[in-house]
C-alpha cells in the first residue's frame, strides 16, 4: 500500500512540475512514519475529487490560501509561485489570484505575496536567459 501510495505522490509531483518527474524520496517511511495513505491522498489532492482541478489550478487555490494567511512562510509561498509557473500558470493569473486575496488577508498580506513573487518572476527570467 505504501509503494502505491508513493507512486501515486510522484504522479502529482510530476503533474504539479514535470521536473520533479524522476524526483525520488528515499526512506520517506522514516521521515514521515506517522503519515497515514489518508493524509497522503488529501495531500495529492485524490481524496475530494481526483478527477477534478487540474494542477494549475490547485496550486493557484494554494498561492490564495498562503497569501491570505499573510504570505509568512517565504519558502513554501516562493516554491508554490514556481510549481505554479511550470504547470502552466502565467505571472498574470498568479498577480490575480493574489490581488483577489487583498480582501480576505489584507492589503498587507497582497504586498508581501507580490514581492515574493515577483522575486520568483525574476529569477526565473534570469534562469531563462
Amino acid at each position: 500500500m505504501f509503494g502505491e501510495m508513493i507512486a501515486q505522490g510522484q504522479k502529482m509531483a510530476t503533474a504539479f512540475n514535470p521536473a520533479l518527474e524522476n524526483f525520488q524520496m528515499p526512506a520517506f517511511d522514516k521521515l514521515f512514519p506517522t503519515m497515514g495513505k489518508e493524509q497522503m491522498e488529501m495531500l495529492w489532492g485524490n481524496t475530494f475529487n481526483k478527477d477534478g482541478l487540474d494542477s494549475k489550478t490547485r496550486l493557484l487555490v494554494v498561492l490564495a490560501g498562503l497569501t491570505a494567511q499573510g504570505a509568512q512562510a517565504e519558502v513554501p509561498f516562493k516554491l508554490t509561485v514556481r510549481h505554479a509557473l511550470e504547470a502552466g500558470a502565467t505571472q498574470k493569473e498568479i498577480a490575480e489570484v493574489i490581488y483577489q486575496m487583498s480582501m480576505l488577508g489584507g492589503v498587507p498580506a497582497m504586498s508581501k505575496a507580490l514581492e515574493l513573487a515577483q522575486a520568483v518572476f525574476s529569477e526565473t527570467q534570469e534562469d531563462s536567459e
